[in-house]
This record gives C-alpha cells, structure tokens and sequence, in this order.
C-alpha cells in the first residue's frame, strides 16, 4: 500500500512538473503568447528549472532545446524512480526511450486538451479572454485539415478528425 502511494506521488509531481515544461516548449515553438494567466502560470512555475539550463543548453532554429531537454530528463528520472520503487533495475535505454515516448504522448495529451477546450469556446464565448490561446495552440494542426475538409451546414468537424488522428497516433504509440 505505501509503496503504490509512493508510486502515486511520484508520477503525480514529476507529471505536473513534465507537462508544465512540455507547454512551455510548445507555447514558445507555435508562438502562443505567455500574456495571459496559462502563460504566466507555466512561466513561474518553471523559469527557476529552465533559466540554469539554458545558460548550458542553446535553443535551435526557434526551438526552446534546454526545455525539451529538461522535460526529458525529469520524465527519466521519474520512470527509474517508479521503477526502484518497484524493485526493477531498468536499463539506460529502455528509460531515455520510453521517457522520449511518453513526452511525444503527453504532447498529444496537451493537444487534446487545447481541442477540447478551444471547441468548448467556440461554442459558449468565441471572444472569452483565453479563446486565442487555445486557438493559437491549435490552429497549426487543424489548418491543413480545413483545406480537404469544409464546414458541413456551418459545423466544422475538424477539431473531431483531428480528435481521431491523435486518437490513432496514441493507440500506435502505446503498442511500442
């Protein structure tokens, strides 16, 4: 029982930390302002991990790498911690892969969730004050569906093929 409870809060603060740094990774890359109260949050919550870090690691091409890296890390660090808990001994490869993994999983997660949320606005208040985060979140991925798929009877269902997309990419992924 305290084992599975120590499990538990592991995964629970090394997750809340990895998400937090995966959107900040992606605000910066699909260039979402940090102006709003999502923005500032995931500022105060990880400038104190990221700042060190960059001064080490550069970012490439717009890409903010000492974030990602950073990300990558916690989340290996998480799942060797689980696994000590656990009494396994896993090998280097298997947890830098499956820590690759899982962020390609929680930035699919993330993605889900701006979908869902940026629906829920569409339909309740298009101009509440978050409604262009989420919509600059994204807009990048449901773009290149607008052109093969046209709103039917002023409904846009890209969002829903969208939804179904990253549906199949986490069935693929969890098969790995």
């Amino acid at each position: 029982m305290f084992g599975q409870i120590g499990i538990y809060l592991v995964e629970t603060l090394f997750g809340f930390f990895v998400l937090l740094l995966l959107a900040r990774f992606h605000f910066q890359w699909l260039r979402v302002p940090f102006r709003n109260p999502v923005g500032e949050f995931v500022l105060a919550t990880t400038s104190w991990m990221v700042m060190p870090v960059r001064r080490v690691v550069p970012g490439l091409v717009g890409l903010d790498l000492a974030t990602l890296l950073l990300a990558w890390v916690l989340q290996g660090l998480c799942l060797w911690a689980v696994a000590a808990m656990r009494g396994i001994d896993p090998a280097p490869l298997d947890v830098i892969a499956r820590a690759a993994l899982d962020l390609l999983r929680y930035s699919l997660y993330i993605l889900v969730f701006a979908i869902l949320v940026q629906v829920l606005f569409s339909w309740i208040n298009p101009y509440a004050p978050m409604a262009p985060v989420f919509n600059a979140i994204t807009a990048p991925f449901l773009r290149p569906l607008r052109r093969f798929i046209p709103p039917l009877g002023g409904v846009d269902l890209t969002p829903l093929v969208l939804l179904v997309i990253i549906q199949i990419i986490l069935i693929v992924l969890a098969n790995l």
